[in-house]
């Protein structure tokens, strides 16, 4: 049985070994923390949440095919009960005997025959193939700003990944740079738990979504099958213009709350998730500041000459792309830098068989779905369940991303129907009339993905539907009429054969 090291075991690596056992490998993670589950662990080795943290994406986005949360679980889980949840899974599928916790990977290598994995436990054990794992969140970003060293505030400086104890903030004065989910989700927590003063400085204004919006998760009508065609397929002014109009129907802009106005363009200027954020601005709660100028001691003086004295500054600003078990000669051939990693379809590298990567890009959006999918994909291919891509294609797509450059931000919906198109297992509407506008409108559940192709399961059309019902806005099958119009413009614009016959419901 050919063996597979797994770096992580987090949820892309429990997921990846799921997958694999069952195409008949025997795969064994390698965790550095004292317990699986990645950044849900709790672990600070490696685990970014803090105590208040609930997750950002709905239940139903945040989790596995194979295990459905257990009833009564709230719509925005707790971190805990993810990082259970996720101990639950290695239980399901037997893989906690697999995991080699508290054993950090210093170097895996190519070597004849197979990959060479150097660990806290062994000099180099030989594997068939590897798994790379890690995550892209564990190592933080603090950007040069002029004079931050000096900064003397009893509180001093830290990135939000190391905000474990937001009491020892109660009472003092915090600044928070950043306008992504972890700065606005850390801004408002501090505010909620007594602070005595919030401010949150950032370079450029993002639009903002709340989490809920009329009792719906929004990303169940953000990261909808549609949406990912519509950007695929239509001008990308106009899927601008339609996802800003969508953005503005249910979270209004940020200038009505008292932030700045963002860019025109929405994907411009970016569209982050938060859903108190911009009711506690509103409140004159949270202050928000342009970018830092300098910084003197305990005073921050900001670009549009006004200052400001801090007890704290947390920074919400990121993470470098780090993969230090990766040797010089095989980070030259991937191009790893801090930002970026060329990948054919971010999984494989047509100079180094045997090696996969999962979750490593940068989303928005939950991260189960496609990590799911690109974990089924590559069991499919390593087992010869499906046909393999030839090397001219990956070195086609290693070439383009290359030629990208800088790589942008995706989103959840596009990376789950790339990886799910690669594996074979793209449920068809057309096939299946029932839930043909859920498939398209509704959320894009993992169990969705087990309508047809490898791995179907026979209850995956009910359990699907329950899914999209579960919030109320797919009570009925019918499509509406907004709904039948976006599908016509979709229809008519469609860049491809197979976008157009989707749009056909």
């Amino acid at each position: 049985m050919p063996r597979v090291a797994i770096i992580g075991a987090g949820p892309g690596g429990l997921v990846a070994a799921r997958y694999l056992q069952s195409e008949g490998f025997e795969p064994v993670l390698f965790e550095q923390a004292q317990r699986p589950g990645g950044q849900w662990s709790g672990d600070p080795i490696c685990s970014g949440v803090w105590p208040s943290m609930r997750t950002n994406t709905s239940r139903v986005l945040t989790q596995f095919s194979d295990l459905p949360h257990a009833p009564g679980l709230a719509v925005y889980p707790s971190n805990r009960e993810i990082g259970d949840y996720l101990l639950r899974f290695a239980d399901r599928f037997d893989l906690s005997r697999r995991i080699r916790l508290r054993t950090k990977v210093h170097e895996i290598a190519p070597v004849p025959g197979g990959w060479a994995v150097r660990h806290d436990a062994h000099d180099a054990e030989i594997f068939d193939r590897v798994v790379v794992a890690c995550g892209r969140f564990q190592h933080s970003r603090i950007p040069e700003v002029p004079g931050l060293a000096s900064f003397s505030g009893s509180h001093g400086v830290a990135h939000t990944s190391a905000y474990k104890h937001p009491e020892r903030y109660r009472g003092k004065r915090v600044l928070v740079a950043g306008c992504a989910i972890s700065a606005l989700e850390v801004a408002s927590d501090l505010c909620m738990l007594g602070a005595a003063r919030v401010d949150l400085c950032h370079r450029r204004q993002r639009y903002v979504l709340p989490k809920l919006v009329a009792g719906v998760p929004s990303d169940h009508r953000v990261f909808t099958r549609f949406q990912a065609l519509a950007e695929e397929s239509l001008p990308r002014g106009e899927f601008g213009e339609m996802l800003k109009g969508l953005v503005l129907a249910w979270g209004g802009s940020p200038e009505q709350f008292g932030a700045p106005k963002p860019a025109d363009s929405i994907l411009e200027a970016g569209l982050t998730l938060s859903q108190h954020f911009l009711p506690l601005v509103a409140e004159g709660r949270i202050e928000v500041r342009p970018w830092f100028d300098r910084v003197e001691d305990t005073r921050v003086r900001f670009r549009d000459g006004s200052a400001e004295t801090y007890d704290g500054i947390v920074f919400g600003t990121g993470f470098e792309l780090k993969m230090p078990f990766l040797g010089e000669p095989t980070r030259r051939m991937l191009g790893l830098d801090a930002q970026r990693l060329d990948l054919f379809r971010h999984t494989f590298h047509p100079q180094l068989p045997g090696l996969a990567f999962v979750g490593i890009w940068d989303q928005s959006g939950p991260m189960f779905p496609p990590v799911e999918l690109q974990a089924r994909w590559i069991a499919y291919v390593w087992s010869g369940a499906i046909a393999a891509p030839t090397l001219e294609e990956m070195e086609m797509g290693v070439a383009e991303c290359r030629a990208r450059g800088v790589p942008e931000k995706t989103k959840m919906n596009l990376m789950a129907l790339l990886f799910a198109r690669a594996a074979g297992v793209e449920p068809d509407p057309q096939r299946w009339p029932r839930l043909a506008r859920a498939l398209l409108f509704g959320p894009l559940a993992p169990v969705s993905f087990r309508l047809e192709g490898r791995d179907a399961l026979p209850d995956a059309p009910d359990r699907f539907a329950e899914e999209a019902r579960a919030f109320g806005c797919m009570q009925s099958s019918q499509f509406q009429e907004f709904e039948l119009q976006q599908l016509r413009r979709l229809a008519c614009g469609a860049q491809s054969p197979q976008a157009a016959a989707w749009a056909r419901p």
